[in-house]
């Protein structure tokens, strides 16, 4: 078990002209990335401050639920963004993130990879904060923000990715997957870090300036909701795709197309 070395991000940073991963901490183990990074960001740690740990003891995701955090597998990451934003408008940054991440992934993945059925394992994005791999879940985005009045002081994005991970507790075993079990086996997670902090340099900037517009055709084609049954905050229906906030929109039995703004999602079968 090799740990996450410290010196080889920075370099992979430098290497990349990243804008993002100054200052940077790497923790051999850490209650959570996150919580590092607000309580950083409450100090006054300035936009791009980065914190990786090699394990989590008390790693969560979107709900506060756990988040499978074993000591050597996987990439635990957390950045601190002060994006120039009304608190109204930073919802969606979310949706930014899983793009980010599946740019990062996406085209390694596209060549190479397969699912257990010889099928190729696409990178999709499921609303809120997934990204998925074949239909399961390889990587969640955890956004934490810190507001000041009708301004945001602060953005925490978290990143949890599977990549070396070869399994998974029982209750995950059929709805998570890594890198690593889709083919994807030789990147250190050093260079994977770097370049995911230059992608979430580069999504931030451009959220920034646009809001979600500048993403829409991605969202659109990388949304792996649309057309399926679901349910989310008791409405129920058909998923039809992303509307400019962010916000799910649902096409129910009576013709009807509402937007939820949050919550579980849950796919309905038959």
């Amino acid at each position: 078990m090799r740990r996450l070395d410290a010196e080889a991000v920075e370099r992979e940073l430098a290497r990349l002209g990243a804008s993002l991963g100054r200052p940077l901490v790497v923790a051999a183990e850490t209650g959570s990335t996150n919580d590092d990074a607000r309580s950083a960001a409450a100090a006054g740690a300035p936009h791009g401050a980065a914190f990786l740990a090699d394990a989590q003891t008390q790693g969560r995701g979107r709900g506060g639920r756990s988040w499978h955090s074993p000591p050597g597998e996987n990439l635990y990451l957390s950045v601190v963004l002060r994006p120039g934003l009304p608190a109204s408008s930073v919802a969606p940054i979310a949706l930014v993130m899983g793009l980010a991440v599946a740019s990062v992934v996406g085209p390694r993945l596209a060549p190479r990879s397969r699912r257990g059925d010889g099928a190729a394992a696409e990178v999709r994005l499921k609303w809120p904060n997934d990204v998925l791999a074949g239909g399961r879940k390889l990587a969640g985005i955890l956004v934490e923000a810190q507001l000041r009045g009708d301004s945001v002081s602060s953005v925490i994005v978290g990143v949890g990715l599977n990549v070396h991970a070869s399994s998974f507790p029982p209750e995950l075993s059929g709805r998570a997957t890594s890198l690593a079990m889709l083919g994807i086996d030789d990147v250190p997670r050093e260079l994977l870090a770097a370049e995911l902090l230059q992608a979430i340099g580069d999504a931030a900037a451009r959220f920034e300036a646009g809001k979600l517009a500048p993403f829409a055709e991605d969202l659109a084609r990388m949304d792996w909701l649309r057309g399926r049954r679901v349910e989310v905050a008791g409405v129920a229906g058909v998923a039809a795709g992303i509307d400019p906030e962010g916000h799910l929109r649902i096409r129910g039995e009576d013709g009807v197309v509402r937007a939820v703004a949050a919550g579980e999602v849950s796919v309905l079968t038959g």
